[in-house]
Parts: C-alpha cells; sequence; structure tokens
C-alpha cells in the first residue's frame, strides 16, 4: 500500500513511525512532514490545509490510504472531498467534525445524548457571559465556540478575569470568528484523562488510557499549551472506568450522530475529567491527540494500518494488543511557548538521543538546515517528543529524561514532572 500522512508534528512523526511497521505499507508520503519524518517517509511540500492540493497529489500518486492529523484538514471536509473521489481516507466527515469545531455542537450534542459533562451556558455576549458566572459561581470555564489552536480554554478564578477573557473573545476578538460564540461551563474538580477509540460509525474499539499535561511549567503552573507530556496508561482509569466511558460517552454519541444523519467514522478522542461523582466530558477531538499518540503508540503491538482500515467498513473488529509496560513521553519546546519564541536554534546530541535502549525521539517542530546537511534546526513551538518505555513508570520517566539530557539547543524548556499525579497515586 501507499499511504499518505497529513501534518507536520509529534503526533504525524509518530503516526509515520507505527505505520511504517506494517507489512502492508510499501511507501509512505507525509505532507507537509518535518525533518524527522523525513528519515522514514518522503516529505511533499503542501499544507494540511490545502485540500486540493492534496487530492491531486493523492490522484496522481494513487494513494491507498490517506491518515489525516490535524483537525484543520477535518474541519475543512478533506474527507468529504476525498471520498468523492473514491479515495480511502481516515478520519471524520465535516459534519461530524463539528464535535471539535463547535464547542457548542458537542456541547448540545452531548446534551441530546445523555453523556456526563459539565452544565453549561451558550453567550453571545458579555452580559450574557456574566450573568452565566453568577448561575456557577467561581471559578468558571470560559471556551471560545471555535477553534483556537488549545488557546481558547480559560478558567477564570475571579470576576475580574470573567469580564477580562469575555471581553477579549467577544469584543476584542482575540480568536476571531471562533470566538463570535462563548460556551460558559461549570468547573469540574477531579483528575483527567485522554481516551482514544476507533470507530466505524457503528462499533468502537478504545485505544489504551493516557494522560496528558497541558501547562508550560512545572507543578500545573503557567499557560496552557498544545500539550507538555503524557504517559500510558493512565491508573486512575480503572476498568470500570473504561467501560463507563465505552458504554455512557463514546457509544452514546457515536449512535447520535448516525441517527441525526452524521455517522463518525475514524477516531474520537474524548478528554474525561474523573469527578467524585463520576467520569465526565472536557471535550472531543476528532483525531489523535498530541503528545497522546506518541506515548500510545509506542505500546501497541498490533498493526496500525489494518486498525484503520477497520473504521472504513471492515467486518471484523481489531483486537488491539498492548506492551503491558508503561510509556512516557516529555515534549521538548522552545523558549517562549506557547507564546513567542525564536526558530532556528541548532539541535545537538540526536544521535546520542537515538542509541538508548527503549527511547524514541519524534520530531515535531524540526527542519534540516540544507538539503544535504545534517544539521537539525527548531521550527516551531513544540520541537520534539521525548518518549520511553519502561518495566514501570518510574523506569520510563528516567529513560525520558535520560534520553532528554542529551539533547541540547538554545532556550530549550521541558517540563521535569512528567507522569508526577500517577507516582504520587
Amino acid at each position: 500500500m501507499k499511504i499518505l500522512v497529513i501534518g507536520s508534528g509529534g503526533r504525524e512523526h509518530a503516526l509515520v513511525w507505527k505505520i511504517a511497521q506494517s507489512k502492508k505499507v510499501k511507501k509512505i508520503y507525509c505532507a507537509p512532514g518535518n525533518a524527522g519524518i523525513a528519515e522514514s517517509a518522503e516529505c511533499v511540500p503542501l499544507k494540511a490545509d490545502d485540500i486540493l492540493g492534496l487530492l491531486d497529489f493523492a490522484k496522481k500518486e494513487e494513494i491507498d490510504l490517506t491518515v489525516v492529523g490535524p483537525e484543520v484538514s477535518l474541519v475543512a471536509g478533506i474527507v468529504d472531498d476525498f471520498e468523492k473521489e473514491g479515495l480511502k481516507i481516515f478520519g471524520p466527515s465535516r459534519e461530524a467534525a463539528q464535535l471539535e469545531a463547535s464547542k457548542m455542537f458537542a456541547k448540545l450534542m452531548m446534551k441530546k445524548c445523555g453523556v456526563p459533562t459539565a452544565d453549561f451556558v451558550v453567550c453571545r455576549s458579555v452580559h450574557e457571559v456574566l450573568s452565566a458566572t453568577k448561575k456557577f459561581g467561581l471559578p468558571v470555564v470560559l471556551k471560545a465556540d471555535g477553534l483556537a489552536a488549545g488557546k481558547g480554554v480559560v478558567i477564570c478564578q475571579t470576576s475580574g478575569e470573567v469580564e477580562e477573557t469575555a471581553d477579549r473573545m467577544l469584543i476584542e476578538k482575540v480568536f476571531g470568528p471562533a470566538g463570535h460564540t462563548v460556551v460558559v461551563e461549570e468547573c469540574l474538580e477531579g483528575e483527567e484523562a485522554s481516551l482514544l477509540a476507533l470507530t466505524n460509525g457503528d462499533e468502537a474499539v478504545l485505544l489504551a488510557s493516557s494522560q496528558d499535561h497541558k501547562r508550560v511549567f512545572d507543578k500545573d503552573l503557567g499557560a496552557n499549551t498544545g500539550g507538555m507530556g503524557a504517559y500510558s496508561p493512565a491508573p486512575v482509569v480503572t476498568e470500570e472506568i473504561l467501560k463507563f466511558v465505552m458504554d455512557k460517552v463514546i457509544l452514546p454519541i457515536i449512535k447520535g450522530l448516525k441517527k441525526e444523519g452524521t455517522p463518525y467514522r475514524g477516531i474520537l478522542y474524548a478528554g474525561i475529567m474523573i469527578t467524585k461523582s463520576g467520569p465526565k466530558v472536557l471535550e472531543f477531538n476528532v483525531r489523535f491527540g498530541d503528545p497522546e499518540t506518541q506515548a500510545v503508540l509506542v505500546r501497541l503491538e498490533s498493526d496500525l494500518v489494518e486498525a484503520l482500515l477497520w473504521t472504513l467498513g471492515k467486518e471484523k473488529a481489531p483486537t488491539l494488543k498492548w506492551d503491558s509496560r508503561p510509556s512516557v513521553c516529555v515534549v521538548v519546546a522552545s523558549g517562549g511557548y506557547p507564546g513567542s519564541y525564536r526558530k532556528g536554534k541548532v539541535i545537538q546530541g540526536l544521535d546520542k538521543a537515538a542509541k538508548i535502549k527503549d527511547a524514541v525521539v519524534f520530531h515535531a517542530g524540526t527542519k534540516k538546515s540544507g538539503e544535504k546537511a545534517l544539521e537539525y534546526l527548531t521550527d516551531g513551538g513544540r520541537v520534539l517528543g521525548v518518549t520511553a518505555l519502561g518495566e514501570n513508570l518510574k523506569k520510563a520517566i528516567d529513560t525520558a529524561y535520560k534520553t532528554v539530557k542529551t539533547i541540547k539547543f538554545d532556550e530549550m524548556h521541558f517540563r521535569c514532572d512528567i507522569g508526577w499525579r500517577a507516582l504520587k497515586n
């Protein structure tokens, strides 16, 4: 098979790395890819939102399966356009992708399907936001309705923060059209976990659990980011919780969307808060998580391509096999991320990191300094996802940080406490 992976981050490198292990695969392309991905796939200079360009390429190269990484492609309707041309593509349709593209759509869908989630109010003015805050009390969560690159969710501790955030979203329009509507939610307390499920629109198969670390600094301090690290499995996710999430979250949403005439196929990511009153959904994503994918896929022993193809119509659901060892992914970022940062810093030590047993370095934001040059440069906020396996979580963490210490670049930043919740428990 010839496979096209769309995207350029650590998630896509992990997908390419795992897809390359399949005996079904003859050739992998990645658009646009990055310097690390280029070691396993032919990178194509097409952006993830260049739907027509990607479609033309897939037809010209007779691609057997396209795997979509980022949500921007899915929300733009790449699955609809590829399927119209008779091409196989992994991911949900434009309509189904609203589960991530619109917080309002997701919350209303959850309400309709009886999926447990935080109480909420949809607001379109600062006055409505302030009124909703009185209903829930403080702290309260404000969410820009649309896609905001992981920065559209704000937990407000004071009424002043609520008003300032509402002003920024609804009046200053810092998120553009994404902030025209704001969802105000009660603030849930508990421990978060990420659960991903493959689905063909009728059935679902859960992947191994994981837990992300969103805050930029140790002890969960600082700004929210796209993710500073993850580990798998998440000890807080028991077998009982897995069953609850499948029966009360994943399947009801899948059946509800099919009933609405919007069948959902691909991967469904449920961000779960495990509260004292039980698991509740924080959000849905319509693609593989990042960096959860890095932590999860290094543990997958089954053929990923076969599992992806099942979502497109194969009859028998796959039985996924997992390495019993836990894994940890530590994100190495550019100084200043998730705010402004500088690119083009020389990355040293990747050759040493590659020699460490049970460790894999996934590239997220890297490029080569020249076609034939061996020098890697930083090219994004999140630069690398250093991932390791271990006999237990402590050993996985130790191996991950041992690997991180071999890598150096100017203004390099990473959290030193990935996995702290699991160790504490």
